[in-house]
């Protein structure tokens, strides 16, 4: 399994337009961040976590031949609106693409692009299928199994994900004590902190590092980082052993 961090930044992106602090005009290429995303690829097909603005961008970058479903962890602007830009997958792939997510989730995802899903509309639009979750069954999608991780984003229940023995959870402040189990045995945990500081609806980075500390996986990537926490090489560098600051382009393999 491969792991493509495509976007590890907050709904602003770094650098955030018109700010002249240190890390928006940082040199350094893991301080330039698109909007949080992750692609999981596992014998030639690839699972796509949400569908940002900066979309079509992170599949040219990452190099990501085709997409075989999309799971939404929740219906903010910054993990949905780049929905259109699945199209060049449509007619790649001849075939619509699977959405899946919390049934609030993919209610306004079909409202907002009604134009992908149904029949008829325009040759050229995007086609999508909207699934919903709506428990805590585990899905088995393109060979891979998906266990839906309940989480709380502010007062918003959101989703993160469990594939395989990697679990992607983005856009936390908390999670109720009985999806730890679902967190046991992890070879890669992927979790957001936004910025040094406290934050009503993401974690910061000591509580994400609190979360680590609960589940133990082997090796943790800290992704969905503002601009106010600071230039990487400061931040990831005093990172306890075996956690890591995710940036663009980074690949994972377990």
């Amino acid at each position: 399994m491969k792991i493509h961090m495509l976007g590890t930044s907050t709904s602003q992106g770094v650098p955030v337009i018109g700010c002249s602090c240190e890390v928006c005009q940082s040199s350094d290429p893991r301080d330039s961040r698109l909007r949080s995303s992750v692609v999981v690829e596992q014998d030639g097909r690839y699972l796509l976590f949400d569908t940002g603005p900066d979309l079509r961008q992170q599949m040219l970058a990452g190099l990501i031949p085709r997409i075989d479903a999309v799971l939404y962890t929740h219906e903010h602007n910054d993990h949905v609106i780049g929905l259109d830009d699945i199209r060049p997958y449509n007619f790649k792939q001849k075939e619509e693409l699977p959405l899946y997510g919390l049934p609030r989730v993919m209610d306004e995802v079909e409202r907002r692009f009604s134009y992908a899903f149904g029949d008829g509309g325009y040759p050229g639009a995007p086609r999508a299928t909207k699934h919903y979750i709506t428990g805590d069954e585990s899905l088995q999608l393109v060979g891979m199994e998906v266990t839906p991780i309940h989480i709380v984003h502010g007062r918003l229940a959101i989703l993160g994900y469990r594939v395989g023995s990697m679990a992607f959870i983005t856009d936390a402040s908390a999670i109720a004590e009985r999806e730890f189990q679902k967190l046991q045995n992890l070879d890669v945990l992927i979790i957001n902190a936004l910025r040094m500081s406290q934050h009503p609806a993401h974690f910061s980075l000591s509580e994400a590092l609190e979360v680590i500390k609960q589940v133990q996986p082997r090796t943790s990537y800290i992704t969905h980082v503002s601009h106010y926490m600071g230039k990487y090489e400061d931040w990831a560098s005093q990172l306890p052993a075996d956690v890591f600051g995710a940036y663009d382009g980074l690949v994972v393999e377990i």
